[in-house]
């Protein structure tokens, strides 16, 4: 049994006015525990849609989605025990800091579960070292932060719950080239570490080439592709069809392989193309 199932997953949005549309169309797909997903599409393909229906923010018009084998829209009174197990971190961090300070809104989290003090405090702490938040910023109100910072309080909260899937929608917007790498590399560890499922919505190629093992591709309403990464990057005509594009190693290979040179397909990284271009010079 997968950890999270998308049976026919339809939403409409506006249903019976001038400004209906559907947002997600007939969308199927399985996602294992401990995996680590890459979602890519263009702007109003129904990746923010999809995502928040995963832990129960939207109600599907029609289709469900199970967490362990539980349709998680069957009994409203399960819904929130689900957004303890399924974390969302949303693209635009304002939309979920709320409280007096920092401290008080990682923990909020946490305290809703009904954990003792001990374990909160251990928890928030944890938390933020996790997103790279500074001790002092914690006594601060969420909203002197800076947006990088604002960002990093998020994701701190969602953290603080320790949920089983921790959904990422553009993590690193807002955050400085040093502070991006920093924040995917403790992602990836987190994943790692404790066998989490994470899902990674992101406009940047080289980033869910870079961690992800599978990328599902979402094109108006629809999953267009689902696979392992290497597999769905090879299909570059598909991609660039729909408007996306492959990451820039990955083109840069492509061009050399139509040049007659002997590239494989799927070189996704700066290391992979080393290694490529290193048996190339040396033959």
């Amino acid at each position: 049994m997968s950890l999270l199932e998308i049976k026919n997953l339809t939403y409409i949005y506006g249903i019976d006015t001038p400004f209906e549309k559907k947002a997600l169309d007939d969308v199927t797909l399985s996602i294992e525990q401990g995996e680590f997903i890459g979602v890519i599409g263009h702007t109003g393909s129904g990746k923010s849609t999809l995502m928040q229906m995963l832990n129960g923010l939207l109600k599907p018009t029609s289709g469900s989605v199970y967490l362990n084998g539980i349709d998680i829209n069957a009994d409203k009174k399960n819904i929130r025990d689900i957004r303890f197990k399924v974390g969302l971190v949303f693209q635009y961090p304002e939309h979920q800091l709320f409280d007096e300070t920092v401290r008080k809104d990682i923990a909020f989290g946490p305290r809703n579960m009904g954990l003792d003090e001990t374990e909160i405090g251990k928890r928030v702490e944890s938390a933020a070292q996790f997103s790279g938040l500074r001790p002092d910023l914690l006594e601060k109100s969420p909203f002197e932060l800076s947006g990088g910072e604002k960002r990093r309080a998020a994701i701190a909260g969602v953290i603080s719950m320790e949920p089983d899937v921790v959904i990422f929608d553009e993590p690193t917007a807002g955050l400085d080239p040093k502070g991006r790498n920093l924040l995917l590399n403790q992602i990836y560890n987190y994943h790692k570490e404790k066998n989490k499922t994470v899902i990674l919505v992101s406009h940047s190629m080289e980033d869910i080439a870079m961690y992800a093992q599978k990328v599902l591709v979402m094109n108006n309403g629809r999953a267009e592709l689902f696979s392992d990464t290497k597999s769905v990057f090879s299909q570059v005509e598909k991609l660039e069809s729909i408007g996306l594009r492959v990451p820039q190693v990955t083109a840069i290979m492509n061009e050399l392989r139509k040049k007659g040179y002997d590239v494989p397909y799927g070189v996704l990284t700066l290391d992979q193309a080393h290694d490529v271009l290193k048996k190339l010079i040396t033959k």
